[in-house]
């Protein structure tokens, strides 16, 4: 025997699938940020705690290249908004860029980058 469902009674079939992968979601709880951006002047220090916390720790940014230059951060920054949909507008993306280079990139005073070289050299060398 046969059986032939209207195709309206499919969707509503499907969707008890999704409500029991629903029931199987389980909630974690991820550890407390310990870091902090390195304090700044520069208007792009407020908008990084503003913006950049709400999907990634600071470690993200504390880990790229420390030689990194402007057009390196530019398009990390543009990579956050246009590929992963960040809420950053256009107009605060060049003071975000302008505090990770000077902070954290090759535009930032000598004895912050030796120390950034020291930081992730391994023991030893």
């Amino acid at each position: 025997m046969k059986f032939n469902l209207p195709l309206l009674l499919i969707p509503p079939i499907a969707l008890l699938g999704s409500a029991r992968a629903a029931d199987a979601v389980r909630e974690i709880t991820l550890p407390a940020e310990t870091e902090i951006y390195q304090a700044s002047d520069l208007p792009g220090y407020a908008l990084i705690n503003a913006m950049c916390l709400t999907c990634h720790s600071v470690e993200y940014v504390k880990y790229q290249p420390p030689a990194s230059p402007r057009a390196y951060w530019q398009a990390t920054v543009v990579k956050m908004q246009k590929i992963f949909a960040a809420p950053i507008p256009d107009e605060v993306i060049e003071p975000i860029v302008d505090y990770l280079v000077k902070t954290y990139g090759n535009e930032r005073p000598a004895d912050a980058k030796a120390e950034a070289h020291r930081a992730i050299a391994p023991a030893g060398r």
